[in-house]
């Protein structure tokens, strides 16, 4: 029988033990390898879950696979945990474990050895308190349960063309990673740190400190908190101390040599592969930093990327820039302009707040991560249409290019959007599929919209996407002739926000 495989009673014997169940002899045991991953033993003609005799679920090591119930079954007394490995090339117990504590009201704790290193705080009906990243999403649901049979948290993809599993660390770090079929590799999900050797240190006003702390403890405190925007040790003599910055980044400089070691944090797919040698650091100036891969994933517009990468140089300037990822030399084949930082400091005047892009902080002065997934929609809707989003012009409305692509979503002409000059030469349903991506991104909530790693993998697999909201940002617009004064300009915005321009007599 394909996918089954007969044990012997010796077998069987050994997984009754270990499982320190009450010992009953099997009529004839199976073992089949579920699609799920879970290795389980059952009768040959009973496939009821809950008669299954044995299944590696229990005991999953140091992955957390969707459909684990990751916590104690009462009934039985099994506690299901991860342990990690003490390597990647060695499996044998590491250091870390994750376990569902049922003393009290049950949390979660990531331990190192006997020091607990991450608690989650309590389930509060959404997600556990101290979690606040764990929320609805389009890749995976979640649950907590905690009745007279069981406590545990469980989690299950919502589309099978989407691989995902999570993997303990034996630094006590827990990762998420997903399967990309493009390029055949596991991505690493979620954030991590990047090392900007050799720096004078942010301003440290609004950042706090630690005396007792090594680089790592720093580090896994930072990764543990999602306020925290980097870390650095605070004396570099003996490498003790913790320094945490939870703002914004300000007044940093580039020395070569005498700086100190800072570890900022950026998403997983931002960081540059710690195997690359490298030959100085330099300072890449993109409007968002995931541009290239996101369209060369897709293959979408290759010749409009190229028509616009032309126009770019003739007019001696890019449109739209932003400091964002730390690259090495060896990337000569990228036809992007590289600033060094000396350079950057001066064009922003250290980074000043007035340099900042984005509509909302434009607008309202607010700045986040979410911006920067608002800026890439608008980029991804730029390149489909071919048109910039300020200035566009439409005979039928006088919206700008969101309020003109969210008017055909919403009478499924989306087509419509598409550059005449790629319509002979682009995939239509991915295309489309891009134009949907583009408008969950640029949703007038900040909250509404997907991070960038859910971008990603939505642009890299076929999971449903949810229906986007309103843009935000997109307006109604009184234009009057060119050559009138631009005081004269009188701009309304769908959101209900007045914009007061004011100019010189």
């Amino acid at each position: 029988m394909k996918g089954l495989a007969r044990f012997s009673f010796i077998f069987f014997f050994f997984f009754t033990v270990s499982n320190g169940a009450d010992f009953i002899a099997p009529q004839n045991p199976v073992a089949q390898l579920l699609d799920s991953g879970n290795l389980v033993v059952r009768e040959a003609g009973d496939t009821n879950e809950d008669d299954y005799l044995w299944e590696s679920f229990g005991y999953p090591g140091r992955v957390f696979l969707p459909g684990i119930n990751f916590g104690k079954n009462l009934v039985t007394g099994l506690d299901t945990y991860l342990v990690s490995w003490k390597s990647n090339n060695d499996p044998s117990l590491g250091d870390s474990t994750t376990r569902l504590d049922p003393g009290g009201y049950p949390q979660i704790y990531i331990r190192v050895g006997e020091n607990i290193v991450f608690r989650s705080g309590p389930w509060n009906g959404l997600r556990f308190s101290g979690m606040p990243n764990l929320k609805p999403n389009p890749i995976y649901t979640y649950g907590f349960v905690y009745n007279e049979k069981e406590i545990c948290y469980r989690y299950d993809l919502t589309d099978s063309s989407v691989v995902s599993h999570m993997l303990l660390t034996n630094e006590g770090i827990l990762q998420r990673f997903t399967w990309t079929n493009t390029t055949r590799t596991w991505n690493l999900a979620g954030e991590g740190f990047q090392k900007i050797p050799s720096v004078k240190l942010p301003d440290t006003r609004t950042s706090s400190f630690n005396y007792t702390m090594d680089l790592e403890e720093c580090r896994r405190v930072c990764l543990m908190n999602c306020s925290c925007t980097a870390y650095s040790t605070l004396n570099i003599t003996d490498g003790s101390g913790c320094l945490l910055w939870f703002e914004e980044l300000l007044d940093i400089r580039e020395y070569t040599e005498n700086g100190q070691d800072f570890y900022i944090r950026l998403s997983a797919s931002d960081l540059e592969p710690t195997s690359r040698p490298k030959r100085r650091t330099r300072v890449w100036i993109i409007a968002i930093c995931t541009l290239v891969t996101g369209v060369t994933i897709l293959g979408v517009c290759l010749l409009f990327l190229m028509r616009m990468r032309r126009k770019l140089k003739s007019a001696g300037k890019m449109v739209s820039m932003r400091e964002r990822d730390v690259i090495d030399s060896t990337d000569n084949d990228l036809e992007l302009p590289v600033f060094d930082f000396a350079t950057i400091a001066i064009a922003t005047s250290n980074f000043s707040e007035a340099n900042k892009l984005g509509e909302e902080y434009a607008i309202d002065g607010l700045f986040s991560i979410k911006s920067d997934v608002f800026s890439f929609g608008v980029l991804v809707l730029e390149i489909v249409n071919g048109n910039r989003n300020r200035g566009f012009l439409h005979p039928d409305h006088k919206h700008n290019l969101l309020g003109h692509a969210w008017r055909l979503y919403k009478e499924q002409k989306s087509f419509e959007l598409i550059d005449e000059s790629l319509n002979n030469t682009c995939n239509l349903s991915e295309v489309l599929r891009v134009i949907h991506v583009g408008l969950l991104c640029v949703q007038q909530a900040p909250v509404d919209r997907p991070t960038m790693s859910t971008v990603v993998l939505m642009l890299t697999s076929n999971i449903t996407l949810p229906e986007p909201k309103e843009p935000g940002f997109f307006t109604e617009r009184k234009l009057y002739d060119q050559e009138s004064s631009s005081s004269k300009v009188d701009t309304c915005s769908a959101n209900e926000i007045t914009i007061t321009l004011l100019t010189a007599r």
